[in-house]
């Protein structure tokens, strides 16, 4: 039988529609879906999360009346053996890197409202931004840029940023101008990359070293840079002094993640710095306001929600989600971290701001 190329060209055009046809059906399903997470409880929330995921270890943890605790969750929202897991906390990290940062401005060395060949050697032809719109997400800089090393952890599934090293950060930075660039907020790995240049300019230490000591200076003893190890598995490659890992290479547990929470609450240097609102940015999506997640104001790296009153980031690498959020006024903390895609089901993020929202109202315990 002889097949035409008209038949050819309509069957083509019948798939297309159909996968067309699939698509639309799935987006509709999915926003479907999306609108009854507002109306669900933080438990109803982790119930469906959790219901037949085999391999699901979420940690909770919380803080209120000056006391703290936490509890891990696993299939069909078993509570598991108080046994503490290293996560991968993803763009948390961020947090620490902006302490680290206010450390740097506490002691003289940093000020926030330099432009950044203050600190780098960079050509002198280009308009650069300041530390204070790296630390907020408004520099004009993208997400991220492409660098070769992505196209080999394209193919071998490997972190995206794994290789990028900070010559080719500095490459980069001498090819760019801010000048005249959108200044509004755009969240930016690549930002903050700069900023542990600045930090490893300023102490002329590798970031890996400077966060270790800085974390375990606080406590946070099982807290560090990513080395691949862990009981979870899944972890992201890096390798050493890679510059992306001042963006989100920190890997830590439960407790360690309670006692940051407290940090921020007592709110001593250098973390009080780190909370005051460096830039008014009115930048909550449609979707995120649905789901409770506003972007009102920025800090160092911090998130406001003026409408709330409360200050929060959240993670996300391949396989590990998680979230930190407090409430300065009524001294809550939540902290949640998952070994479970940030595309599965109800993320951390979103389990967090409930759990934040309902301590406002009530203990944690009722």
């Amino acid at each position: 039988m002889r097949i035409t190329k008209k038949k050819v060209f309509t069957a083509i055009i019948i798939i297309v529609l159909i996968a067309a046809a699939v698509i639309s059906f799935l987006i509709i399903y999915a926003k479907k879906q999306m609108e009854k997470i507002p109306a669900m409880t933080a438990q109803e929330c982790l119930d469906y999360t959790l219901r037949d995921s085999a391999n699901a270890v979420i940690s909770i943890g919380t803080i209120k009346n000056g006391e703290s605790g936490w509890t891990v969750f696993g299939n069909n929202s078993e509570k598991l053996p108080d046994e503490l897991h290293t996560y991968e906390i993803g763009s948390v990290s961020k947090t620490i890197t902006a302490a680290m940062i206010a450390a740097a401005v506490r002691d003289g060395k940093i000020n926030v409202d330099d432009t950044i060949e203050t600190y780098l050697e960079l050509p002198t032809e280009n308009v650069y931004p300041t530390i204070s719109e790296l630390l907020t997400h408004t520099s004009g800089y993208a997400v991220h840029y492409f660098e070769s090393p992505m196209i080999g952890n394209f193919f071998t599934g490997r972190n995206s940023f794994c290789g990028i090293t900070d010559d080719m950060i500095l490459n980069r930075l001498g090819k760019l101008s801010t000048s005249g660039a959108d200044k509004s907020w755009r969240y930016s790995n690549f930002g903050f990359a700069v900023l542990g240049q600045i930090l490893e300019s300023v102490y002329d230490r590798e970031y890996t070293g400077l966060a270790d000591d800085f974390l375990h200076d606080l406590g946070m003893t099982k807290t560090h840079i990513s080395d691949g190890e862990g009981d979870l598995g899944n972890y992201w490659d890096w390798k050493p002094g890679d510059a992306y890992m001042s963006a989100g290479a920190v890997v830590s547990d439960i407790e360690d993640m309670l006692t940051y929470a407290q940090l921020q609450l007592d709110n001593d240097e250098p973390f009080a710095l780190t909370h005051n609102a460096l830039k008014e940015v009115n930048a909550t999506p449609a979707d995120y306001e649905m789901l409770g997640m506003r972007v009102d104001s920025m800090g160092m790296a911090w998130i406001i929600d003026g409408k709330n009153g409360f200050i929060w980031h959240n993670g996300a690498t391949g396989n590990y989600n998680s979230y930190v959020g407090f409430c300065p006024e009524t001294q809550t903390a939540v902290v949640v971290l998952s070994n479970l895609s940030p595309n599965y089901r109800i993320p951390a993020t979103v389990i967090g701001i409930k759990l934040l929202e309902e301590a406002q109202h009530s203990d944690f315990s009722e």
